[in-house]
């Protein structure tokens, strides 16, 4: 097992864990990330969490060829519920899912949160929802990434805890604070994308035998909005 296992996804959320952090991975896999980290001496400990017993296999199966097993300890469990509070996790990745899980999961799991770990979150969908609970929850967004891997576009957003609420604007939930300032080829194949699908929407709205007034407005006001920002980033 070596870093050549990660994809650029997975090195990505790896740059944004914090040195000789306490990590929790949850839905771990076969458990790639923490097994990086731990053999690049960047941590020493991790939970490998999974919720179903086939990837927990594949993670323990990876662990002990790594021969890390004093390091990383596997842990069949539902999202946060593989954290002990006596583990004293500073670092909390999960990647991979969408964004209603990972918040569900944030949710669910908040009193494994008191110590305010920093969180790394890769949502596949609903970034927006991610970005939300984050406000709503005591954390600013610290850093994002928007990347292509491997046919798909991903978004990193990692979440710190703070004393004083934040506050986003709308643009800012829905594009990302600090994707929306760059100029970045995967945000604007991303919204290019985004705005391709809504233009055939309109269409089949149009020529739908009774439009549709409301989806129809709100079709159209997502492509000004799309349009505003990546006119903006040209």
């Amino acid at each position: 097992m070596n870093s050549f296992h990660l994809s650029e996804r997975l090195q990505t959320v790896a740059s944004y864990v914090p040195r000789n952090s306490r990590l929790a991975d949850i839905g771990s896999d076969h458990a790639y990330l923490p097994i990086h980290l731990v053999q690049e001496h960047l941590i020493s400990f991790a939970i490998a969490g999974e919720v179903a017993k086939g990837p927990l296999a594949n993670a323990v199966h990876e662990i002990n060829q790594a021969g890390l097993n004093n390091q990383i300890l596997p842990r069949l469990a539902d999202g946060l519920a593989a954290v002990n509070l006596d583990d004293h996790v500073d670092a909390i990745t999960i990647a991979g899912m969408g964004g209603t899980l990972i918040t569900k999961i944030l949710t669910d799991g908040k009193d494994k949160l008191v110590e305010k770990p920093l969180l790394v979150l890769q949502p596949n969908v609903n970034e927006d929802i991610v970005r939300t609970w984050l406000m709503h929850n005591g954390y600013r967004i610290k850093a994002e990434t928007i990347l292509h891997d491997l046919g798909h576009t991903y978004e990193i957003i990692v979440g710190e805890a703070v004393t004083q609420p934040v506050q986003y604007t709308e643009l800012e939930i829905k594009f990302g604070p600090f994707l929306m300032q760059e100029t970045n080829s995967a945000f604007q194949h991303k919204w290019q994308q985004r705005l391709d699908t809504l233009a055939k929407i309109k269409v089949n709205l149009q020529r739908a035998h009774q439009t549709d007034e409301a989806k129809l407005l709100a079709v159209e006001q997502e492509i000004k909005m799309i349009n505003e920002v990546l006119d903006d980033e040209s």
